[in-house]
């Protein structure tokens, strides 16, 4: 039996402070593409739309499951990553996020008892549930099984001890009577185990795909429609009242240490552009409430829509997504990459982020050969590849920079279908990445060049306390040089 460390500190953890109930439950699978998503989406809605508030939340570092969340519910969907962010940090966000809900939804990642590696429950969606003392609803594709639903419960409800499942259910079936017979064969082996329903085949509930998994709702779609639809059949074949039952039974959470973010915000000491569209859609809220909190200004843009680089900042961001499906888009908005290299030559610090990486570069090549000229700050071109290079990074920052001090480790993760092709031979990266595994060596990632900070790493700044604060700091110290200089020069 694996009992995670934390459990053992949990109660002097709640001990001092006092406990509040917050409802909550964990949608978990046995394994991706079950249309957990597309559960969790429709129920999130469902009790929305029944007046309920629903704090949404999202188990690992996805960015894309959790927009359809956000959709469904009306406000931000937060992730949960043990692996990235202390435990600790992830319970302090849950309660600070779920106090004012009358409900949490939390979907799971991969399979239950999926996490960073092949052994333990670390990052997985079982030690989420442990950690929070929410109880697990098994959301299973039932498409072609009848009786084995049964065995396939019983093998997940039994595998590990500590992990209680609290519920089922059935996803995909045929027919009522499918979910008749599926439901009889779970009572026959475990008649305490609750079946709170199903939701029935249909071509029209499943979310469209792409390379990296579902699209994000930043780009148009029928999001709204298919969320709708699967709201409108949970409300006929879903006991909400027993799911709501249970949710009651999860366990009160002490009132987070640190309030609401934006009852802490100071006046803002500098102004940071921040891309935001279909391009560029990978932020975590919590990076621009931290941001804020450490006194930003963040000033929004569409790269897409033909903006230029908002005036008078002190700091540009550009976080990622898919800039190479709007590589011709971007291609052609050469007045905002005139407006980067202006202020790369003003030392304005620029942080690149995977998609951001890719469009600070002299170019995006795709797959059919074709290359739209980009920034052209950084050596090289981003080429699309046919496979996708991902996973956890243990980094250490190789320069002093806006991030952290040189020789700091921070974790990050890493997923994109380009590589960086004919960099300079020499760079001044950003990070070593730490091997993790015995066969692994170390290895240089991003780099640093003048003002500019890029990589493929995405950063989720709850990782390290010091990020936020670090960045503000480069940023006003930067932009008292260059007023220093202009003064100078007068």
């Amino acid at each position: 039996m694996i009992t995670p460390s934390f459990l053992t500190d949990q109660a002097n953890f709640m001990s001092n402070k006092e406990p509040k109930q917050v409802p909550t439950i964990v949608l978990a699978a046995p394994f991706s593409g079950g249309g957990k998503t597309t559960v969790t989406a429709g129920l999130i809605a469902t009790l929305t739309q029944q007046g309920h508030r629903v704090h949404p939340f999202k188990v690992g570092p996805d960015y894309i499951d959790p927009s359809y969340h956000t959709l469904a519910a009306g406000h931000p969907c937060r992730n949960l990553d043990t692996w990235m962010i202390s435990t600790d940090n992830v319970r302090e966000s849950f309660s600070r996020n779920a106090q004012t809900a009358d409900i949490a939804i939390v979907e799971g990642v991969m399979g239950l008892f999926d996490g960073a590696s092949g052994g333990g429950l670390s990052g997985s969606t079982a030690e989420i549930a442990l950690l929070l003392g929410a109880p697990i609803i098994l959301v299973i594709n039932a498409r072609g099984m009848a009786r084995s639903a049964a065995a396939l419960v019983h093998g997940y409800a039994t595998f590990e001890p500590t992990v209680k499942i609290a519920g089922v259910i059935l996803n995909n079936v045929g027919s009522a009577r499918h979910a008749e017979l599926c439901t009889a064969a779970i009572h026959e082996k475990m008649p305490d185990m609750p079946v709170l329903g199903y939701l029935q085949k249909d071509k029209r509930l499943v979310l469209p795909e792409r390379h990296l998994g579902l699209i994000p709702t930043a780009e148009n779609g029928p999001w709204r429609e298919v969320i709708d639809l699967a709201a409108a059949q949970i409300r006929q074949t879903i006991d909400l009242q027993r799911l709501m039952a249970i949710a009651a039974t999860a366990t009160p959470l002490p009132h987070p240490q640190r309030q609401p973010s934006q009852t802490q915000k100071t006046a803002p000491t500098v102004r940071l552009a921040l891309a935001d569209d279909a391009a560029f859609s990978f932020t975590y809220p919590e990076n621009v409430e931290l941001l804020e909190e450490a006194g930003a200004e963040i000033i929004r843009f569409s790269p897409l829509a033909g903006d230029r680089l908002p005036t008078n900042v002190d700091g540009v961001i550009l976080v990622g997504g898919f800039p190479e499906l709007y590589a011709e888009a971007l291609s052609a908005n050469q007045s905002l990459f005139d407006d980067l290299r202006q202020a790369h030559q003003q030392n304005i610090p620029i942080y690149g982020e995977c998609g951001g990486l890719m469009v600070l570069t002299e170019g995006i090549r795709d797959l059919d050969g074709r290359f739209w000229p980009m920034a052209n700050l950084l050596a090289g071109h981003c080429q699309m590849e046919e496979r996708v290079t991902l996973g956890y990074r243990q980094l250490r920052t190789a320069a002093h920079g806006p991030i952290l001090p040189a020789g700091t480790e921070l974790r990050a993760h890493e997923f994109h279908y380009s590589s960086w092709s004919n960099r300079p031979d020499t760079p001044d990266p950003a990070y070593t990445v730490l091997p993790r595994r015995p066969q692994e060596k170390e290895r240089s990632a991003g780099i640093r060049h003048g003002s500019i900070w890029a990589s493929y790493m995405h950063l989720h700044l709850l990782t390290h306390p010091k990020i936020a604060p670090n960045f503000i700091a480069w940023c006003a110290r930067q932009n008292k040089k260059r007023r220093k200089a202009e003064i100078t020069q007068a």
